[in-house]
């Protein structure tokens, strides 16, 4: 069924028209059913499959029509969803499911324990970013009846890991719609098959993605609402205005203008803030290639991050919203959180002799060589840190060549066609540090497999603490080891993690339910509302 835009956009005309509505409408606590809910987004990726790749621009839609086995509650703590409870063996090599009975897939065919085996093994242990690598030691799947899949491991795997792991590298894909094809072409790709409260209904590249209430969703009487509709909006400040005019109601991971966020949070119509992505900590990065010489020196890499002045760039740009991070495992993670980890405070003077050092001294015109930097098209941080680092460097003697692509683009360039000397965007942080974290360092991802270790670089002492700190059973044992792993990569630094923060969401104070749980933009919006 195609809509056209006119009728995708209807709810959010009806929204903007009841802000005249009395106050009393505010007071609403009685979930009501009924209305669209429309979601801005500032770029699209092109792939809506999260058993395939792991990003919140992919959750943020599709986990509303495709479920994992698991998601967070209110307090963080492991949800039955697809998975209604599961148990490990002493030696943690046998991790078994059981699954929800009576659940179909949106065509109407049921889902089994053959959709959770074949997820597993032919999407997240073959192409999934960050699964590829969580799942590198699962040997197989069993499958004894229809509502058991028993993970089998070579080593083993901590059920806390695997559980927090799970919200987003748990999604299963309907094994009859993708055996047999191109997984990694199959339509289903861009035109979701799931189990979840909402049914895709249709894909207009560039404007919008609509899907509609599930009549038979598993959990009886969700979803509240009839439709969610989301809404391409590249130019930020066009977004902003889409908001406060009641066209979008919610725009979710820091994607307005960060002076525009500061300014809506006083306004009573827009609830501002970062709860709900406790669950999602971000780092703004600095990736190296080091196939390129001079970025290949860790004399270089590390004069780069001393030139960076980043408590005055928090100060100065992003109104609060950041500090200067010590490494990939946040602060906001106290069971992970290592100390005494090396450090690169802002030091002009010990970056310039660092370059010195390293055989880059200045020319008669004052440089000493140029580099491109590839920023992703993500949020607003993203572009003025690039252009941060820019005037930074450009003190330094290093030119900046800032190339600016769309999501696809520089998913491309970095990712697949290596082509870029430094990028920079997010890494996120989900709850563990072998969920999303560690995987930008091992090497042994597939090429073009996003957010993981493109860089050319390899430690075969990263990759044994990475792999041991991943099968190991003992918490104490377990966080001595990403201690390890924080002292190792930042003496190193392939790659910086330079900035900590959460991401923020605006969102019309009319929507009931929202920001629940700490993974709220990515998880699944069966209990939201519109009052």
């Amino acid at each position: 069924m195609r809509l056209t835009r006119r009728e995708a956009l209807t709810s959010a005309a009806a929204l903007a028209a009841s802000t005249a509505l009395p106050d009393a409408a505010l007071t609403q606590d009685q979930p009501r059913r009924g209305g669209i809910v429309t979601v801005h987004l500032s770029s699209e990726q092109r792939v809506l499959n999260p058993a395939l790749r792991a990003s919140t621009g992919v959750y943020v839609i599709t986990s509303k029509m495709m479920e994992p086995l698991v998601d967070l509650d209110a307090n963080g703590q492991p949800e039955p969803m697809l998975a209604t409870n599961w148990e490990t063996t002493p030696d943690g090599k046998t991790i078994t499911f059981k699954l929800r009975p009576n659940v179909t897939w949106h065509d109407g065919k049921p889902f089994t324990a053959a959709d959770v085996q074949f997820t597993a093994m032919e999407m997240w242990k073959k192409h999934l970013n960050y699964g590829s690598t969580l799942q590198l030691y699962l040997d197989a799947v069993d499958t004894p009846d229809p509502l058991t899949a028993i993970f089998r491991y070579s080593r083993p795997m901590p059920l806390d890991l695997l559980l927090r792991a799970i919200p987003d590298l748990g999604y299963i894909a309907p094994k009859h719609v993708f055996e047999g094809t191109n997984i990694l072409e199959n339509p289903a790709n861009t035109a979701p098959v799931g189990t979840g409260p909402f049914k895709f209904v249709e894909y207009q590249r560039g404007q919008y993605i609509i899907a509609e209430r599930n009549p038979n969703y598993w959990r009886a009487g969700l979803p509240y609402l009839d439709r969610l509709v989301w809404r391409f909006i590249t130019d930020k400040s066009a977004a902003t205005a889409a908001m406060e005019a009641g066209q979008v109601h919610l725009s979710p991971y820091s994607a307005l203008p960060l002076a525009d966020m500061d300014r809506l949070k006083k306004d009573a119509r827009f609830v501002v803030s970062t709860k709900g992505n406790e669950g999602n900590a971000v780092h703004n990065t600095l990736e190296f290639n080091h196939r390129r010489a001079e970025l290949a020196d860790i004399r270089v890499r590390r004069a780069i991050a001393h030139a960076l002045d980043i408590d005055f760039f928090c100060d100065n740009f992003l109104y609060g919203f950041g500090k200067r991070a010590t490494g990939p495992i946040p602060t906001s993670s106290p069971a992970f959180h290592p100390t005494g980890a090396p450090q690169y405070p802002f030091d002009r003077k010990r970056a310039d002799a660092l370059l010195d050092e390293a055989g880059h001294r200045r020319k008669a015109d004052g440089s000493r060589f140029s580099i491109r930097l590839l920023p992703a098209p993500w949020g607003e941080d993203i572009a003025l840190w690039a252009t941060f680092i820019q005037q930074s460097l450009s003190d330094l003697g290093i030119r900046v060549e800032v190339v600016r692509n769309d999501a696809a683009g520089y998913l491309t360039s970095v990712y697949r066609d290596w082509n870029f000397d430094i990028a920079t965007g997010w890494h996120q942080y989900r709850n563990d540090p072998a969920v999303s974290t560690t995987v930008w360092y091992r090497s042994g991802s597939p090429k073009g497999s996003p957010w993981t270790n493109q860089w050319g670089w390899q430690s075969e002492a990263v990759d044994k603490v990475i792999d041991d700190a991943a099968s190991e059973l003992d918490p104490v044992k377990r966080k001595a080891l990403y201690a390890e792993f924080v002292r190792l990569v930042n003496t190193e630094i392939p790659i910086w993690m330079a900035i900590e923060r959460q991401f923020v969401t605006v969102t019309n104070a009319r929507l009931r339910n929202h920001h629940n749980n700490p993974r709220w933009p990515s998880s699944h919006w069966a209990d939201l509302w519109i009052s």
